[in-house]
């Protein structure tokens, strides 16, 4: 596997996850989390706080990442959204107030990372975690490990989702709250758990993207025009399609960038972020629902149409 694919696929990962985290948000709550910059942050450095104090692999602390994740998802729910929603604010107010959780949540993690410097005399604001990993089958286990990690997680999210009654009780919510809520739904619970399951979500991609970048106090801020480019590249309406939208945009960035310094010239480097959102913006061109608005159907139909059409 070539340092460009191993990269990657740890960054393409963690993309996922945040752009995964935005989507499930917005479906249900109807709120563009801007948090989720400083959430990823936070991940990146629980992760880090473990290995540089504790010691061991950075695996090993990513249980307590999604946690800590959920536990400002809830903090930001009973804080601000929770009293917001039942309200009915618009949703340029529950945007804003995000964006004003993000802030202080940056302001934290500033005094966070004095706080390593000064106490226990390490360096958080530049940080290269893969400098933690090892090899596994003669790759960066990073490129294999999480992958698989994610892949599970989105696979046990998925049949939470679909096979446990308050999962099908947070679709029920998702798709009509209205009728939800006259069928006995408790609809504050359904917005508690997704910012349960949105802030870890959050914490565990940008720890994830830490294994691909440097980390730094203002990694998520970085990053977040990526994780936003992820979930409108999915259409916004489907939570797959959030996850598959940031999985592209990482892999499109690595792979483009790679491609086009091979061609033109390292001066390409610089415009990497550009690469990803141009391929939104020229997907939104042809679906402007984003890739939850493919008729994929339709084409296999017209595809076994033909194959069909070909036999005869």
């Amino acid at each position: 596997m070539t340092p460009w694919m191993a990269s990657g696929l740890v960054y393409a990962s963690g993309l996922a996850l945040t752009a995964g985290s935005i989507t499930l948000l917005y479906i249900v709550t109807r709120t563009f989390n801007f948090a989720v910059a400083s959430m990823a942050t936070f991940g990146f450095y629980v992760a880090y706080t473990g290995v540089a104090i504790y010691g061991g692999l950075p695996y090993q602390y990513y249980p307590l990442v999604f946690l800590f994740g959920s536990f400002l998802g809830i903090v930001c729910y009973y804080g601000l959204n929770r009293h917001l929603l039942y309200r009915q604010a618009a949703e340029i107010t529950l945007m804003m107030s995000t964006l004003g959780y993000d802030l202080v949540l940056l302001s934290f993690i500033q005094m966070y990372a004095d706080f390593l410097t000064h106490t226990y005399r390490l360096f958080p604001r530049r940080v290269t975690m893969n400098t933690y990993d090892f090899e596994l089958f003669g790759e960066r286990a990073a490129a294999i490990i999480l992958p698989i990690i994610a892949i599970v997680f989105l696979t046990a999210l998925h049949m939470f989702l679909t096979k446990t009654k308050f999962g099908v009780a947070m679709r029920a919510t998702i798709e009509n709250p209205i009728l939800a809520g006259a069928s006995g739904i408790n609809s504050d619970k359904v917005y508690l758990v997704s910012w349960v399951i949105s802030g870890g979500m959050a914490s565990l991609g940008g720890a994830f993207m830490a294994m691909a970048m440097t980390g730094s106090p203002t990694m998520g801020m970085f990053t977040i025009p990526l994780m936003f480019a992820g979930a409108i590249l999915g259409g916004l309406t489907s939570l797959y399609g959030g996850i598959l939208g940031g999985f592209m945009i990482g892999m499109t960035e690595y792979a483009g960038v790679f491609y086009l310094s091979q061609q033109l010239g390292p001066w390409v480097l610089g415009y990497r972020m550009g690469i990803p959102l141009i391929l939104m913006a020229v997907t939104l061109l042809f679906f402007p629902r984003g890739l939850a608005g493919i008729p994929l159907s339709k084409y296999l139909k017209s595809l076994s149409g033909k194959k069909r059409g070909d036999g005869v």
